[in-house]
Formats: C-alpha cells, structure tokens, sequence
C-alpha cells in the first residue's frame, strides 16, 4: 500500500513572540490540535479504503469470480449483509459484534485475516482505524475520484498584515499556504531571479536560458517582468515541443512496429499535429476528440484524420506464424488500457480477464469500451512494407501542386493521343495499303494473325475492333512520331508516380461500413467468445448523452464531457507533475482504488473545475507558473526535509534531475550546436554501434527496415532529442539510462533514478564530449582570453548564473592539471577533439583547446547542470 499523507490537523495559531507565554500558548495550541485530532472521525477514503485496498479486496472485492465467503467489503450493502455463519462482517457502531474485527484481531493463524500466506498482514495501526471506523458507524463514501468535481471554495489564510498574507500570488497558493499552517510550516523565499529564468525556461521550453534572455529579464524593472517572461515562453514555439516529449509517452509513439521484426514505420505527420496543436493552443477537449475520433468528425479534414494516428502508435506484428485474430485483439486492448491511463486515470487492463479486483469495472465494461475501437478496417498482421493499413496520404503544399500539374498533362497527352492524329493517320492510310498489297501474296507474315485478318478486309466493311486493331499496330510499331507522343504520356506517368511515392503517409483509424460484432472473451483469450456485447461506457461513471453516437466520436466527447468526474482531473495532474516533479496524485496513472489519495484534494478539484472552464492548458500552466508556490526557492533546512522529504507539502521550490531530452538539448543548445528546425523526419543521432544489429539476427534481415543502425550526418545530428529515432526493441540508450521509456505501452510518470551509468554518459558519450569542445570554442570566441572570463560564460550558457570565485578556483586547478598533460600527451588531445563530426577549431591549440573540452565537461556534468533548481 502506498503510504498516504497524514491527515491535515486543525490550524496552528500563529506564534508571534518568543515569551514564555506565547510558548505556552503554542503549546496549548499543539496539544488541543492534537486532541482534535484523535477526536476527528475517521476519513474512509482517506484511512480505510486504502487499508482495504491494499489488504482486502483482492478476496473481497468488485470481482465476483474471486470473491471469497461471499463478502464484498467495498461496497456498504455487502459488507453489512449477513454471511452463511449467521455472522456479519461489520456491525456500524458494535466493533465486537463485527467479524471483521474478530478476523483481524485474531492470534489463530487458520482464523486471521488476512490468511498468513496472502503476507498482508495488517499492522496495528491498521487494524485499529478498522475497529475505529465500526464504532463510529462504519460510514462509507464513494470513492474521491469518481465524484464529479466541484469548485471548493477559496481558503482564507494568512493574515492580512503579516509577511505570510503577502505571501499568495493566486488562488493555487491559497490551497498550499492553508495547508502548510495546517501542518506548522512556512513557505519558502522566492528564488533568485537567475534560478526562477532558468527554472521557467527549462520546464516551458525544454532548453536553458540564453544570456541574453537572462539579461533582459534582469534588465526589466517592472514588477510584471515576470509574468511577461511567462507569456514570452508560453508563446514559444519551443513549447509545442517541449509539451510533445510528454504526450509521446503517453501516446506510445516510435518510429518502428515492435514485436519480432520489429521495422519502420512513419508517424512524423501525427507527432507534427501534436506539437503544431500545442503552440495553436488548441483546447484540450478539441485536443481529446480530435485524436480519439478525428476521422469521424463531420467534414473530416486531412489534419484530423492525421490527429486520429493517436491511437495507431501501437505496436504490430507480422511474424510468420502468428495469427492475425490474436493479434488485432492485442491491438484494440491497448486501446483500451491507453485510453483509460490517459484520460481517465484507471488500470482497466484488468477487466480484459475478469471483472476489476479493486475498482467497480466488470469484464463486460471493459469489453462495452472495446466495442468502440473494434471497427478499425485493419489486418491482425500488417506492416511488412511501413505503415499499415488504414494510412492516408498527405502531400505538401509543393507535392500537391506538382500531382496537380502532372494529371493535367498527363490528361492532356492522353487526350491527343486519343483524337484525330492527321499526319499519323495518313501514314497509317500509306502503310496499311501496302500492307494489304503483302497480305494478299503472303509476303506479310510478320503481322499478328489478328492485324492480317483485319487487313484483308474491305477497308469499309471493317468493324470498329478491326481499324482498332490495325491503328494499335501501326501506331506501336510503324510510327515515330505516334512513339513519341506516347513516349512523353508515359515519362508524365512515371514522373507522376515517383510524386506520389515520396508523399508521406500516416496511418489513421477509419470505420468499417458493416461493425465488427464484439464478444466478452473467456479470460481474455481471442479465440474464446463468450456473449455479445454492444459499445458502452462503465456503469459507475455517467452514461452517454441521450442520442450521442455509440461509436469513437460519441466515446471522445464522453471523455471530455462536465460530467467526467476523472479526464479533468487527470489532465490537471500530470501537468502539475510536469512542474513539480509528482503529482498532486502521485500515482498519476492510477486514481482508482489502489492509487495515492491527493494531497492537496481541494486544490485539484479547484484546478480540474478551472481547466473545464474552456480546456486552456496554456492558461493552466501560466497560472502555475506565475504562482508563489512555484516561485519559492528549492533550499530547505534539514528540519523542512525531514518533516516532509518529497515535498509534497510544497514548502519549497521543485528540485528535480532534468527529462533525458532536456539534459541532451541543454548540452547542444550551450554549446550552439542545435538545430532549430521545427517538425519533420526522425534522425538518428551518435549511439555505441551494434545495438541494433544486435537484435536483427534474421537472415532476410535486409528485406525489413531498421534493423541497422545508419547514423545521420550534418544538421541532422543536432537536432532536439525530441525528434531522435525511436526503435521499440531498442531504444535510444542514453535516453532510457535517464529513465525514458521503451514506448511500447503508455506511459504517463517517468521514474526518476540515479545511476552511475548516466554520469559515464556525460562524461564520455560523443553527444557531449563533443558539446564539451564545440561549448570551449565558443568560450575562445567570445569571453576573451582570461580564463576567469571563460568560465563566467560557460556557467551563464549551462547554469544561467555566474560562477562564485571558489568555483572558479576549483576549475581554474582542473584547467591547469588538464593543459599540463595534454602538453606532456599531444596525441591524448587530438584523440579527445577528434570526437564528434563538428568541425574543430583547427586555429587554436590543441592542447589548450583539449583543457578547456574537459573544463567545459566538467560544468555539464554538475548535478546543478542536470537539476531544476
């Protein structure tokens, strides 16, 4: 079980002096809190139904197939229904009549709940909470996150006059300042303005200030600097891509299939609509439908139909042998499963088997959702030749001119070459009379038997085939010029098709003009059907609006609908993951049962009713980043970081390792070595060699794409991480050593893990050995000669700040120690600039150039390098 936050105490009066009374008064204050406390009745969605949860309702929960004794303890009908002993599980307010007790408490192995061998025995706290609970009525609730949110009331905190009521900027710090007084705890400071830039920028844009946006939001005076920094970054088009890294993960996008095989495929359209739909700001439930059922909008236009790729980012087999039903089946469940991690937060896999063990979601539920993506005109097995079927074709601007412009030619040649061809024509009349003349003596019979025919006869008794016939052959075979004319349609047909080769396709979801029947399958097995089953949402949630369509489109609107208790809540969540590092629910991808409670309930509630008020996610996000909450400083003293180590309290700033991505863009964008092309082709950037290879152990491996690794050159090589080749079975490894995933399944919380592995990244990958030297040969080319100088550069360029002069003494040592042995090893500094395709600097020293490589290094490898601080 997740541990749960501590319930908030009652408010702590505040202390305003330091004299034995007030000392007392606070202690009086601790004590009465800690009474009211221990008085409080007991939260259940907050104490017992975790407890439960975690401890009881595998055995006793919504799955009647594995329900045991016939107790259900998750709903209050079964768990106060009488059992075959004549017995009843909870008796509200008679704890010792209630068998649950009597289960818990009991010190006979064969009698305990839970049994021994399940090793979920309850601790004593848990057990009394339980007993707690009874006496107190054994009150149910439903659970937190399928109630339909309701916007809570502002908090009234602080005091007006005092520091702390000067404190809030808007209404999220409200919610935070309320419960750290609950807790006894201040915020923090706001963060230096070079800390805040760099903080603001990274998480809006992915990449580090430049010292020119620093300067300039120093520069400004004005008490609105920063929130016009905020806007700036808002309305970047680096944030478009910035917000893409995320809803790649979620979505499952890769550049190959998975499975066996495991080759090409291309999804560039689909992700260019997702980050062009974020720098539009486009609305988050236009967002939702667009993609769930972009195709089957009225009037669907090309970019909806792209938009539709979401949910064709899964994998797909075709390896010999393997059965097609099986597989479309494995295709539609995860569907399923990502559209319940994004939008509604809920495992709902576990309903491909059975009915949900933890949370109310039965088999044929989940089989009701399936129905909806079941209609897709697609094979179990396809994509031996790139994307698979249903694809469209999306041409640009200059392709479409082009195809445009060839089937007007290609028109036009084909047309003459049907109409009357008078020159031709006469010296078919010419050839045909001599042919006739060999015909009739026998000389002519290199002609086709059915031109000979044709001949001999009369010229006016002939039929249409007959002249067809013989203007065909003479045409094909006699006339020059007739060759030429059908020689120019035929070069206007090829050039026409190699057009529409080079067109990029996408694939997309489509309808079948006559739906698939659906079936609940036996324990989810393919080929076991059991009863039919129409398209339809879960139960426990609200039903489809009265006449909306039970197809995609009708589901997509559901997902976005006010009465969605989940999709806005969710969505509020992850984006503030994506600023603070956890969640408000830390199990982003769980809100059932099983997941963490909020910490900060009303606050999501607030901010879930806020982003219903026209789904602006940039409006959302501008309200976090302009709150003091994210502003505080992320240093804490160690009596803060014990109280509450993972900051969910939020009494200081995030402080949180940089995404893989941003860490590799960081390093280009100091060194000027980014490209700062938008949208467009996946690339394939520097990676050890043989990783691929490694899996492609197929003989007829040449006959499929990606499966050798063809590293990319040029601009190509710089691009922003985002846009780097993703293959399934093998994905980028200095990406996933910092915690990205393979994108096979969903994924909407990275893990956050230290290793020693990514500092040898750092220190040694070509990516930033080589960001190290082209980073120094800026430092040549702009701070000047004084070391002092260069290391101030390179520290606003990575860091945004300055360096302090104990840091400069530090670097200035390693800078010595390093120009002393690439004096005494020249060979050692050529080997260590000739990392990388860039162009070195062939004017400056080489061993110099090689000290300042290892100097620049240094500063990428700083834990503040890799931080949001």
């Amino acid at each position: 079980m997740l541990p749960a936050l501590p319930t908030p105490p009652p408010k702590l009066a505040r202390r305003t002096a330091a004299s034995p009374a007030a000392l007392a008064a606070a202690a009086l204050a601790i004590l009465a809190g800690a009474a009211a406390a221990r008085a409080a009745p007991v939260d259940f969605n907050r104490e017992v139904r975790p407890i439960l949860a975690e401890k009881c309702l595998k055995c006793h929960g919504p799955d009647s197939k594995e329900r045991k004794a016939g107790l259900r303890l998750d709903a209050r009908d079964g768990a106060l229904r009488p059992l075959k002993s004549g017995r009843t599980a909870i008796a509200p307010g008679k704890p010792a009549e209630s068998e649950l007790v009597r289960r818990v408490r009991s010190e006979d192995p064969s009698f305990r709940m839970p049994p021994p061998e399940a090793q979920k025995t309850l601790s004593e706290a848990e057990a009394a909470t339980l007993e707690r609970w009874i006496a107190e009525g054994a009150a149910y609730r439903e659970h937190w996150a399928f109630v339909r949110p309701a916007r809570p009331p502002l908090p009234a905190v602080g005091d007006a006059a005092g520091e702390r009521g000067a404190w809030p900027r808007n209404e999220i710090d409200l919610f935070i300042l309320e419960r750290l007084e609950a807790e006894g705890l201040a915020p923090s400071s706001e963060a230096d303005p070079v800390t805040l830039v760099r903080r603001a920028t990274l998480d809006s844009t992915g990449l580090p200030p430049s010292p020119e946006e620093v300067d300039a939001f120093l520069a400004d005076p004005s008490p609105e600097a920063y929130e016009r920094l905020v806007d700036r970054l808002l309305a970047s088009p680096r944030h478009g891509e910035r917000m893409a890294v995320e809803w790649l993960d979620a979505a499952r996008f890769a550049d190959t299939h998975g499975y066996h095989i495991d080759s090409g495929r291309d999804m560039t359209l689909w992700r260019d609509w997702v980050i062009g739909a974020f720098n539009r700001g486009m609305p988050f439930d236009r967002f939702t439908v667009e993609q769930v059922a972009g195709d089957l909008l009225p009037g669907a236009s090309l970019e909806s139909q792209i938009a539709s790729g979401f949910h064709r980012n899964h994998m797909i087999n075709f390896e010999g042998g393997a059965i097609p039903e099986e597989y479309l089946n494995a295709y539609i469940v995860d569907r399923v499963n990502t559209t319940g991690t994004v939008w509604l937060g809920m495992t709902v896999g576990c309903g491909q088997c059975h009915d949900h063990k933890y949370d109310p979601l039965t088999q044929r539920e989940f089989y009701g959702l399936y129905a909806f993506f079941h209609n897709v005109p697609e094979n179990g097995l396809d994509g031996q030749k790139g994307n698979a079927a249903p694809v469209i074709q999306a041409p640009s601007p200059e392709q479409r001119e082009a195809i445009a412009r060839l089937d007007r030619e290609v028109a036009e040649a084909a047309a003459r070459l049907e109409a009357a061809l008078p020159e031709i024509d006469a010296a078919q009349a010419r050839w045909e009379a001599e042919a006739r003349a060999a015909a009739s003596t026998g000389a002519a019979s290199s002609l086709l038997e059915k031109v000979l025919a044709a001949l001999r006869a009369e010229p006016a008794k002939r039929s249409d085939d007959e002249r067809k016939e013989i203007a065909r052959h003479f045409r094909a075979n006699h006339s020059p010029a007739y060759a030429e004319l059908d020689g120019r349609l035929a070069a206007l047909r090829k050039e026409r098709a190699e057009v529409e080769k080079r067109v990029p396709t996408a694939m997309v979801m489509r309808e079948m003009e006559k739906p698939r029947d659906t079936f609940l399958l036996v324990r989810g097995q393919y080929d076991k059907r059991g009863e039919k089953v129409p398209a339809g949402v879960p139960a426990f949630l609200h039903p489809l609006p009265e006449g909306a369509p039970a197809s995609r489109l009708g589901l997509a609107r559901w997902l976005v609908s006010p009465e969605n208790p989940l999709t806005a809540r969710v969505v509020a969540n992850r984006y503030w993951q994506m600023y603070f590092g956890t969640g408000l629910v830390r199990t982003s991808e769980d809100f059932g049962t099983r997941g963490e409670p909020p910490s900060h309930p009303e606050l999501l509630d607030w901010l879930a009713t806020r982003l219903q008020d026209g789904w602006d996610v940039k409006a959302l996000q501008r309200l976090i980043l302009l709150s003091a909450t994210y502003r505080q400083s992320s240093a804490a003293g160690r009596a803060v970081i014990e109280r509450d180590p993972e900051n969910r309290l939020l009494a200081r700033g995030p402080r949180i390792r940089l995404q893989a991505e941003v860490i590799r863009d960081q390093a280009l964008a100091a060194s000027g070595l980014i490209d700062s092309r938008i949208g467009g082709h996946s690339v394939s950037p520097y990676q050890p060699p043989g990783l691929w290879e490694e899996l492609a152990y197929r003989e007829d491996g040449a006959n499929w794409t990606a499966q050798t690794y063809v590293q990319s050159h040029g601009a190509d090589l710089y691009r922003r991480t985002l846009y780097t080749f993703w293959k399934r079975t093998s994905p980028p490894p200095t990406l996933v050593t910092f915690d990205a995933p393979d994108r096979e399944t969903c994924t909407v919380r990275r893990p956050r893990t230290n290793t020693p592995l990514q500092a040898l990244i750092l220190m040694n990958d070509p990516t930033y050995v080589e960001a190290s030297r082209v980073l120094a040969e800026r430092l040549f080319a702009e701070a000047g000669a004084e070391p002092v100088g260069r290391i101030a550069l390179a520290y606003r360029l990575v860091l945004a700040r300055l360096p302090s002069e104990a840091e400069v003494r530090v670097l200035s040592g390693l800078l010595e120690a390093e120009l002393a042995a690439y004096r005494a090893d020249p060979q050692a500094a050529l080997k260590l600039l000739s990392v990388g395709e860039a162009p070195r600097d062939e004017r400056l020293d080489p061993a110099e150039l090689a000290a300042w490589t290892m100097v620049a290094s240094a500063i990428l490898n700083l834990d503040e390098a890799v931080t949001k601080v």
